[in-house]
């Protein structure tokens, strides 16, 4: 959208609008830690995990507002401070118009769009970059307890040299589908390349790549290409258009749920990745 100004003033508030000048396109991240209470909050270099998690509910306040706009604005927050942060601090105002209905944003692949948005933003950090988007506890390596604070060079360099043998991913393991009804929706999904959809953003999930997730050994293989090319930081359309017309055979795929990954059961360990992996990446 051109201008989501009435669409802020409704779900959220005037007060996320006063003193900015139409179109408005981003809500600034300072005024929604401020309508919860929590600008400026902070957890302390000597402070446990249990006391700032006290102090942070003690200081969460929403004031006299409805109910359904006390639920979109402290959602709204969740989305522009951790799960979809961005180097920006703005949020687009996109995120909003998903909360106007709270009952359909309950059943929306949230996870998924998470995921989506870590992926198309990881290509952006380098050795000259400091920080990356994206929901980064995914990617935090097991901290030493006498260590409150990292640099992002000691965090690389932590990832480059972590024992990958020690690293073992497997969701819903020991769980029973009975208490997950959308992991047992999904299961049949567990296996195959997916394409991960985040407000606009298309993203390809390499199953091969991470089939360590599913307790399977990695075979060697060819890297595909994980670039951003044709990605474009802002369109605008002023007519509908319908996207399958031009992309009809990606929306199919997308529709047939990806193509199934085979597990190579002849695999006795995945050291032969692992070398192709290092050499790929040496220095």
């Amino acid at each position: 959208m051109s201008d989501y100004y009435d669409d802020v003033v409704e779900l959220l508030g005037p007060e996320f609008v006063v003193g900015r000048r139409r179109p408005i396109w981003s809500i600034l991240l300072g005024s929604l830690s401020e309508a919860v209470g929590l600008r400026g909050r902070r957890r302390g270099p000597l402070e446990t995990l249990e006391e700032f998690y006290t102090g942070v509910r003690g200081a969460l306040d929403l004031g006299d507002r409805s109910e359904e706009r006390s639920v979109r604005i402290f959602v709204a927050y969740l989305f522009g401070r951790l799960l979809f942060v961005t180097q920006s601090s703005q949020m687009n105002c996109k995120f909003v118009l998903l909360l106007r209905d709270l009952a359909q944003a309950g059943r929306y692949a949230w996870g998924a769009a998470m995921l989506g948005r870590l992926f198309s933003l990881l290509p952006s950090s380098s050795r000259r970059s400091q920080s990356t988007g994206g929901f980064t506890p995914f990617l935090q390596v097991a901290p030493d307890p006498r260590v409150t604070d990292r640099r992002v060079g000691d965090v690389r360099a932590a990832l480059d040299h972590y024992p990958h043998e020690q690293v073992v991913w497997t969701p819903y393991v020991g769980e029973a589908d009975a208490s997950h009804p959308a992991v047992a929706a999904g299961r049949p999904l567990f296996d195959r390349h997916l394409l991960l959809f985040c407000l606009g953003t298309c993203e390809v999930l390499y199953l091969e790549l991470v089939v360590r997730t599913l307790g399977w050994h990695q075979s060697a293989m060819e890297v595909p290409s994980l670039g951003r090319e044709g990605h474009s930081r802002r369109r605008f359309f002023a007519e509908d258009r319908d996207w399958e017309q031009e992309h009809r055979s990606t929306v199919a795929y997308w529709r047939a749920g990806g193509d199934q990954v085979v597990r190579q059961t002849d695999l006795l360990d995945s050291s032969a990745y692992m070398e192709d992996y290092r050499a790929r990446y040496a220095g």
